[in-house]
């Protein structure tokens, strides 16, 4: 089947978070695809509707089958049925966990710039944000391991969430990072948090590694979190699952998600999980080769018209990182300039901590000839601010 991604989709005055802005304004923040999701989960929603009575729903059995055989064909990890938990989505789980598995004051880890709203789930709980700082090296992101192994020495460090793939900067973790991460985490009794909600966005040829697959160590001290959401463009219908192979653990996981009424799917929650997983492969396929087209227009067009800037490589999901270093290192006033000046909005490094006052992030998950438009803009905004 030929799916289209090339026909705009107007979103909006339709409620859309992404875009309610100005009439003259092009929002390519949030990570919020321009798409329309796979006709195969459009046609599943459909006949759902169709039913006309939207009671209350369960978690049949073909979710956990979903999940499962995808993961064991696209991962080459099956995640079992007894270690699956559904949650409406990654962030309440995030903070339903951090609540559950830590006590108030107590340390969690994040490894930054990352994705913002891991500060909110710690700090808006009343624990303490410890920043693991990524080494940024010839325009490329690693972990530093010294600084990570002092962070969970630290007695009132309980928790580390990791980013994998990582957001903002795309990176898709080594199997050795993960594993001495794994063996540093357990070494110190800090639980590991991994957020995979990226997983399925890797570039054309990319195979991300889950982190319960890569040791004992790993499966039997984590709580990974994952979602159809971002990969088949569903955040609205709040569908989500958390993998918990460590029996103890899942038994405080689920009581904590349960405890925040988050446990239970929507109508449509699970019709559009159990449809991705088990019919969306050949559309995400189709997705994966668009977005690389479009990381090698924005490579080409940064290559030859904004000299300033440089394109740290993404090898996973659609949001690419712009290292504005040598124009500003106030990425929240280029980002309101840009936005000021040319209506193109994006979103400013500085909220995802590290380094991340230098950049900015571009959501490219949209028609060719809009992500054109946007750039056209990035450049005309670069170029005021500059004179």
């Amino acid at each position: 089947m030929q799916y289209d991604f090339d026909t705009p989709v107007e979103r909006r005055r339709t409620g859309s978070l992404k875009w309610d802005v100005g009439e003259n304004e092009l929002p390519m923040w949030v990570a919020d695809m321009d798409f329309k999701t796979a006709p195969e989960i459009v046609d599943a929603l459909r006949r759902r509707t169709e039913i006309g009575a939207y009671g209350y729903s369960i978690v049949p059995n073909e979710w956990y089958e979903a999940i499962g055989d995808w993961w064991e064909k696209r991962h080459h990890f099956r995640l079992e049925k007894d270690w699956l938990l559904f949650s409406t989505g990654v962030v309440p789980t995030l903070s339903s966990a951090v609540r559950k598995l830590t006590t108030p004051a107590e340390h969690v880890v994040i490894q930054t710039p990352v994705y913002n709203i891991f500060y909110n789930c710690i700090q808006n709980n009343g624990r303490t944000v410890l920043e693991n700082p990524l080494k940024y090296e010839n325009g490329r992101y690693e972990m530093d391991f010294s600084d990570l192994e002092e962070k969970l020495k630290d007695p009132q460090t309980t928790l580390m969430i990791l980013c994998n793939p990582q957001n903002p900067a795309g990176k898709i973790w080594e199997r050795d990072t993960l594993a001495r991460v794994g063996e540093l985490c357990a070494r110190y009794h800090v639980t590991v948090i991994a957020d995979e909600i990226h997983c399925d966005l890797t570039a054309p040829g990319k195979e991300y590694i889950p982190f319960a697959s890569v040791s004992e160590l790993c499966r039997d001290n984590s709580v990974t979190c994952i979602a159809p959401t971002k990969t088949f463009n569903l955040a609205g219908l709040q569908t989500s699952a958390i993998s918990v192979p460590n029996p103890n653990l899942r038994h405080k996981v689920n009581r904590g998600i349960n405890t925040d009424e988050v446990a239970e799917p929507n109508f449509f929650a699970v019709t559009a999980a159990v449809a991705a997983f088990r019919e969306g492969a050949p559309w995400l396929d189709a997705l994966r080769d668009y977005l690389q087209k479009n990381r090698e227009i924005v490579v080409d067009f940064i290559g030859r018209e904004l000299p300033g800037i440089h394109l740290v490589w993404s090898d996973a999901t659609y949001l690419l990182w712009l290292d504005c270093g040598a124009i500003t290192k106030d990425s929240k006033e280029l980002a309101g300039f840009i936005r000021q000046k040319t209506g193109l909005y994006l979103s400013d490094g500085a909220q995802y901590g590290g380094n991340g006052a230098q950049f900015l992030r571009l959501n490219i998950a949209c028609p060719a000839i809009v992500l054109k438009e946007g750039l056209a803009r990035l450049k005309q905004g670069v170029v005021q601010y500059q004179m």
